[in-house]
């Protein structure tokens, strides 16, 4: 038989959140990830009291395709700072567990080392929710660890989809790894991603693949001179790296470290933290406006009729957008948003 835990009281949940009680801090992220409106209140309430206790961590992002390396480079790079004292938390963004139900993460054996140590949380993506869903609850749950006194948070996400921006929309430090190619070539940077990126890892610069490494990562930083920099600041850095040998990465902490320490001076990182909270809240929004629009009474009794049209070719999206619209406002008090 079942042993049914007892409910907390927001009391309860911040005074373990903030003694970084595992078991209260796993629960209190349970409440975020919940679909009811009861729990929904009181994680907002929870955060709201929280928020004091947050923003002193190292927000670090980290990207790259399937195969380069991302869960040995964490798990390694976790356990160095750990050595240092530091106390780390990895989270993951996973745009696939929309569709398949699983996480990136889900596999804690991945960081076999990490996921065994007293001072380092590792959480997956919930799944079952929209991109923007997973997004929002990897954000809160960000805070809540911030609120326990993890120094380090480490935001993993799959090279794939909306998870490069969304991660770098929330992080201080966005890092893409990628793999030297069958020639001198980096597989695993998109296009566009450079523009994301604080800092390039060439993964796997270990064995056979040093020499095929360093040449790329020279052909790298010649390309990167001449792209625009993400931060007025700071330009985008490139280190050749390994997950499985270490080699690399305490000088690519630094790297986060002097981009910490730089962005501070010049004001840049208190303005990009406030318009990520800013850009968050229209998300928000817009997301609140989205499901209220589509479950608005008259819209859902013509969306069929008029999705048809447009697919059959006898309305153009526009005209359908309006006749939409035109239905949402139709109730008194609905706001007229065109």
């Amino acid at each position: 038989m079942s042993i049914k835990r007892p409910q907390l009281s927001l009391d309860d949940y911040e005074r373990g959140v903030r003694a970084c009680d595992r078991a209260v801090l796993a629960r209190a992220i349970t409440l975020i990830e919940s679909r009811s409106d009861h729990d929904s209140a009181q994680a907002q309430a929870l955060l709201t009291r929280l928020l004091p206790a947050t923003g002193q961590a190292r927000r670090v992002g980290v990207t790259g395709v399937p195969g380069v390396g991302k869960s040995t480079f964490v798990d390694e790079l976790g356990m160095r700072l750990l050595a240092r004292g530091k106390k780390v938390a990895v989270l993951a963004i996973d745009p696939s567990s929309t569709v398949s139900g699983g996480s990136i993460l889900g596999d804690k054996t991945r960081m076999s080392r990490l996921s065994l140590e007293e001072n380092a949380f590792i959480r997956p993506s919930p799944s079952g929710l929209t991109p923007g869903g997973i997004a929002r609850r990897t954000r809160e749950t960000m805070l809540l660890c911030e609120a326990a006194g993890f120094d380090v948070i480490l935001i993993e996400t799959v090279g794939v989809g909306q998870g490069e921006t969304a991660v770098a929309d929330m992080v201080d430090f966005f890092l893409v790894l990628a793999l030297p190619g069958a020639g001198d070539e980096l597989q695993g940077i998109k296009k566009g991603v450079l523009e994301l990126a604080d800092a390039i890892g060439v993964n796997k610069c270990d064995g056979d693949a040093v020499a095929r490494a360093r040449h790329a990562l020279g052909d790298l930083r010649a390309a990167l001179r001449y792209l625009p920099r993400r931060r007025p600041s700071w330009p985008t850095r490139a280190v050749a790296i390994s997950g499985l040998t270490g080699e690399g990465l305490d000088d690519l902490w630094e790297l986060v470290e002097e981009h910490r320490q730089t962005l501070e001076a010049s004001g840049e990182l208190a303005a990009m933290r406030a318009e990520q909270q800013r850009a968050w809240m229209w998300s928000l929004i817009g997301e609140r406006l989205e499901r209220t629009f589509r479950t608005h009474p008259e819209v859902t009794r013509r969306l069929a009729a008029i999705e048809s049209a447009v697919l059959a070719g006898r309305m153009t999206p526009p005209l359908a957008t309006d006749e939409l619209f035109a239905a949402f406002t139709s109730v008194p008090g609905a706001p007229d948003t065109r």
